[in-house]
């Protein structure tokens, strides 16, 4: 991925987990153009009605998410990046499908759901509204 992401957070929904093997995920968000795989084509797997996600054809290592409505973009694992300190995380997703057991210990910004959908951050919510109170 050349340039800066557009937006880089932890993902708490189910299907990241079962994409990423652990308990949350986190993604880099860019520009589909500004995306190239140096070791060849992605497969794609059809993983929800809403969603596919790429892996490396060579070695089966989970790459991307890419949503049917954004195309032009890329959510590429933070993990599968060579040096994923380059990357300053921003928020949490999904935190209404977040594993009640996982404790978050930062103050950045946490929505129940998608960024872009959810009203307030569940952060501004009471706090009996919030996962892990």
């Amino acid at each position: 991925a050349q340039g800066q992401p557009h937006h880089v957070s932890y993902c708490h929904c189910g299907q990241c987990r079962r994409h990423s093997g652990a308990p949350v995920a986190a993604f880099a968000t860019y520009a589909s153009d500004a995306v190239t795989f140096e070791q060849g084509a992605l497969t794609w797997y059809r993983s929800s009605t809403i969603a596919r996600r790429g892996f490396c054809a060579q070695c089966g290592t989970a790459m991307v998410w890419q949503g049917d409505d954004h195309r032009d973009w890329f959510d590429i694992g933070v993990g599968s990046f060579d040096d994923a300190n380059d990357f300053t995380l921003q928020d949490h997703l999904w935190l209404d499908s977040a594993l009640r057991w996982f404790q978050i210990d930062d103050h950045l910004p946490r929505y129940a759901r998608e960024r872009l959908k959810s009203k307030l951050p569940v952060s501004k919510l009471p706090t009996s509204k919030l996962p892990n109170s």
